[in-house]
């Protein structure tokens, strides 16, 4: 429950998360007992919305409470649970010293689990205080990166949907390992997708942990003879920690390789016509290494609306052969654009790409103002800040692509 409304409340603090907790637990412990009476969740939970919307409520405060408080009754309180803040971007945690650890373990063992991410009960034999720090905050660091890895993941699976992602995944892949081909790649970004399906909405606490672990193994055994910096990562003892190395690996240098070969309208239009188009896009991306994520999902998206649009048809080759003219216009422009804004971004430090972006954007614009160019080199910087990165907001970036 503290995990829930941690998310649902993301800009909330521990006291107005745990008043909150208290309530609902206390909720439960009282009306899920064997015998009591049926109308008591009812009226246990119309009390706390009553609560909820009084002028000293102690609860996380939320924008829409006011609004959902002009109504009444069960109206009221559906309104009050599907409230949630999106989420914010937090200040990285402060990890505590080895003295902050052992004074707020010993005044309250349980607040002091609680505040770490979820109550699990550290079991630690105290006869070692070093040992104890030592493992307390190695459990710390590999559930940092977990937690870290899984909200990355299930973000994007929460925003793509089970398709989506195993093609953002193969692209992912096609870039940190260009060399490996589309039949090594495939299988491990379909692999990935069934995990955070399987993982994302579980209630057990250890699946994500278990089947990132599996699925790490499968990537260092089918792709450390491809590249030697995925192979370094694959060297260390904690798989979270090494499948957490393989994911923030820099994209490889493209090798030279002919045109991406396209696929024929029989193949789009065919059964297999969904994993034709993403070995399209996965050679569109080995051979653009730089070219982010959310640019090569919107050519997933617009193939898709092609196949949608003219395998229904009533001329099937007239209409692909005008998408594939257009496309053959516009495509090369929008990935060589793409690939110079974020291979620029990643190579240079700010200052230097602003300074290239306005150099650029002179070229380009030899008749705007210097207001004018100032704001476009602010808003072009922004956005490459925002949505070069792999860790971009997917949703966010797709609308400012």
């Amino acid at each position: 429950t503290i995990i829930a409304n941690s998310r649902k409340f993301s800009n909330a603090t521990f006291e107005e998360i745990n008043h909150l907790v208290r309530e609902i637990v206390s909720l439960a412990e009282t009306c899920c007992a064997e015998g009591t009476d049926p109308s008591c969740y009812d009226a246990g939970s119309s009390a706390l919305s009553a609560k909820s919307c009084g002028s000293r409520s102690p609860f996380p405060a939320h924008p829409g409470t006011a609004e959902c408080c002009t109504h009444e009754g069960l109206e009221r309180k559906l309104c009050l649970a599907a409230l949630r803040h999106p989420p914010q971007p937090v200040p990285r945690y402060l990890q505590p010293s080895n003295e902050e650890i052992c004074q707020a373990f010993k005044k309250d063992p349980k607040d002091f689990a609680d505040r770490s991410g979820g109550g699990k009960r550290l079991a630690f034999p105290w006869e070692n205080t070093s040992v104890f720090l030592l493992r307390q905050k190695l459990e710390r660091k590999n559930l940092s990166f977990l937690t870290l890895m899984s909200n990355r993941a299930c973000s994007r699976f929460s925003a793509y949907g089970k398709d989506k992602v195993t093609f953002s995944y193969l692209a992912m892949l096609a870039q940190k390992t260009p060399s490996a081909s589309f039949e090594d790649l495939f299988p491990l970004a379909e692999d990935a997708a069934e995990v955070f399906s399987q993982c994302c909405d579980s209630v057990a606490e250890d699946c994500m942990q278990k089947k990132l672990s599996e699925h790490t193994t499968k990537i260092c055994s089918t792709l450390s003879a491809r590249d030697e910096r995925l192979a370094d990562c694959c060297q260390g003892k904690n798989i979270i920690n090494n499948y957490f190395c393989i994911s923030t690996l820099q994209p490889a240098q493209p090798p030279r390789l002919p045109e991406a070969p396209k696929p024929t309208n029989k193949q789009l239009c065919g059964e297999d016509g969904a994993r034709h188009v993403k070995r399209y896009l996965f050679e569109l991306g080995r051979r653009h290494t730089s070219v982010p994520d959310i640019f090569l999902g919107k050519l997933y998206d617009a193939s898709e609306k092609v196949t949608r649009e003219c395998c229904f048809a009533t001329d099937v080759p007239a209409c692909l052969d005008s998408k594939r003219q257009q496309m053959d216009g516009e495509l090369p422009h929008f990935l060589e654009k793409a690939n110079q804004l974020c291979a620029q971004y990643n190579k240079l430090n700010f200052l230097d790409f602003k300074k290239k972006l306005r150099e650029s954007l002179t070229q380009t614009m030899p008749d705007a103002s210097p207001e004018q160019l100032g704001l476009l080199v602010e808003q072009r910087a922004e956005f490459a800040s925002t949505c070069c990165p792999a860790t971009s907001p997917p949703l966010y970036c797709a609308s400012k692509v």
